[in-house]
């Protein structure tokens, strides 16, 4: 259990080159991996907000003589 020789700091330096470096085909798996993270975060982004801004809906309550007349307007449709 020596230092490390030469032959493992190539190694080491050619996986550091495949995994982020020239035109290897890992690196451009990593760069979509990171484009894919992006639009995931932009998308949980865009969910947040219509959810927040629809929660606090004002509930409308109709005139006391427009309830009393709705169900007589059902009924003479029933009949027809």
């Amino acid at each position: 259990m020596g230092s490390m020789s030469i032959w493992h700091w190539l190694v080491v330096l050619a996986v550091g080159l495949l995994l982020f470096g020239g035109r290897g085909k890992l690196s451009s798996v990593m760069g979509d991996f990171a484009k894919g993270i992006k639009a995931f975060k932009a998308g949980m982004k865009e969910e947040e907000e219509p959810a927040a801004a629809a929660a606090p809906q004002a509930q409308v309550i109709p005139p006391a003589g427009a309830a009393a007349s709705a169900p007589a307007a059902e009924a003479k449709r029933e009949h027809v």
